[in-house]
C-alpha cells in the first residue's frame, strides 16, 4: 500500500473503545478483543465469526453478542471519526447493531457482515451530518482526544488542525477520505461501500486532498493516494 499523504491515524478498536452506557442490554460492555478485527478490509479472523454468525442467524443470543464484541470497536471508531461527537457516535453504533439484529437473515458470511456494518455506519453517519444545521462542524476537543495520534508526526497542534479540517469537509468527501486513509480501502472498495461511481470517489479524494493541503501547508504534496484517474 502506498504511503498516506496526509499521515492520518489508522482506525483500530484499541484507539477508540466502545463506551458502555447500560441503556441497551444487548450491547456488551467490554472493548472489542477479537484478534485482527481492526476495521481494515478483510483483515479479521473469519472462521470463528462464521460459526457465530450461523448460530446468531439460528436465534442464539450469545452468538449475536460475540458478533458485537468482534466488531464494536471498529464500528464505534468509524462512527466517531465521521461524526466527531462521542455521544452521537455511541448512539449511531448502538442503532447499527440493533439494525443488524433485525437483518441477520440477509447476512450470508463474515466478510459480508464486515462490509454491511461499514456501509451502514457510513450511510447513517452521512444522513446525520446532512441533518445538522451546518455541514461545517468543528471537531470537539474531547472527541479529538479519542483519535490515535498520527504515526509519524511531532506536531500535536498540526495533528489537531488536520483533524478539525477533516471534520469540516462535507459528509460524503469526509467519508471517502476516512475510508481511504483510516480504513485502508482502495477507491473501488469505497465506491461499493458508499454506492458511488468510481470516478466520483476519485474526484472527492483529489479535491479533498488539495483542499487540506491548501489549508495545512506542511502536508506532503507528492501523493494523491490513487485519486488520479
Amino acid at each position: 500500500m502506498e504511503a498516506d499523504p496526509l499521515n492520518l491515524p489508522r482506525s483500530s478498536p484499541a484507539a477508540a473503545p466502545y463506551p458502555s452506557t447500560g441503556t441497551r442490554p444487548v450491547m456488551p460492555t467490554a472493548a472489542a478483543t477479537v484478534a485482527g478485527a481492526d476495521g481494515a478490509a478483510g483483515r479479521f479472523d473469519a472462521y470463528p465469526l462464521e460459526r457465530a454468525l450461523a448460530r446468531a442467524r439460528a436465534g442464539e443470543t450469545h452468538a449475536f453478542r460475540e458478533l458485537v464484541h468482534a466488531h464494536q470497536g471498529s464500528v464505534y471508531s468509524l462512527a466517531l471519526r465521521l461524526l466527531g461527537v462521542r455521544e452521537d457516535a455511541q448512539e449511531l453504533a448502538q442503532d447499527v447493531f440493533m439494525l443488524l439484529h433485525r437483518h441477520l437473515g440477509s447476512i450470508v458470511s463474515a466478510p459480508h457482515l464486515h462490509f454491511w456494518l461499514r456501509r451502514t455506519v457510513c450511510h447513517r453517519a452521512i444522513d446525520r451530518l446532512r441533518r445538522r444545521r451546518s455541514a461545517i462542524v468543528a471537531l470537539p476537543l474531547d472527541a479529538a482526544a479519542q483519535l490515535e495520534a498520527p504515526t509519524h508526526s511531532d506536531d500535536p497542534l498540526r495533528d489537531r488542525r488536520l483533524r478539525q479540517l477533516i471534520a469540516q469537509l462535507p459528509p460524503v468527501p469526509r467519508a471517502v477520505l476516512l475510508l481511504r486513509y483510516q480504513e485502508d480501502l482502495d477507491p473501488p472498495q469505497i465506491a461499493r461501500v458508499l454506492g458511488l461511481a468510481l470516478n466520483t470517489v476519485k474526484s472527492h479524494l483529489k479535491r479533498s486532498l488539495a483542499l487540506l493541503r491548501g489549508r495545512c501547508g506542511e502536508l506532503n504534496p507528492a501523493d494523491t493516494g490513487g485519486a488520479h484517474t
